[in-house]
């Protein structure tokens, strides 16, 4: 055998390796119940992944990014507990009603430490992943006001 294709050979059996605990490089999809809005997930590692949430709310956006690690759950496979943590940005309009007359009264700039956990299940034979998590943070706003939540999600992605 040659070099080349020893080392083609052993770059396949890491790549199956690398995949064989998430099952997939990237995904994109949805996020619901707390932060509500689009997701990306890519993974850097064999167990650590990068995600960044766009979220929307009446009047308001938030980004927010989250460094992740991953570990095996119940020795099932496809199935994974994760937690990290990150932050995010966010922005918000108050509109006032004044007798069916609506104007902006004010916006506020957030900034908020993210933490995350939760669990992901990626189904077999199958690019869909779905997960439930807890993403936990303060955010302080530029109007002096501080918030906390747990921020309960559901996600549901098309891996590749």
């Amino acid at each position: 055998m040659t070099l080349t294709g020893l080392l083609m050979m052993t770059g396949t059996l890491y790549a199956q390796n690398m995949r064989s605990r998430y099952d997939y490089q990237t995904a994109v999809g949805v996020r619901g119940i707390g932060t509500s809005g689009l997701t990306i997930k890519h993974f850097t590692k064999r167990s650590t992944a990068i995600e960044g949430i766009i979220g929307f709310y009446p009047n308001a956006f938030s980004a927010t990014v989250l460094y992740e690690r991953y570990a095996s759950a119940f020795d099932v496979r496809g199935l994974n507990w994760y937690y990290g943590v990150g932050g995010h940005i966010a922005t918000q309009s108050d509109v006032v009603d004044n007798e069916g007359i609506y104007r902006r009264e004010s916006s506020e700039f957030g900034l908020g430490v993210d933490g995350i956990f939760g669990i992901e299940y990626k189904i077999q034979n199958v690019p869909i992943a779905v997960s439930l998590d807890f993403k936990p943070f303060v955010e302080v706003a530029t109007d002096g006001d501080a918030f906390m939540a747990l921020d309960p999600g559901l996600g549901i992605k098309v891996a590749f």
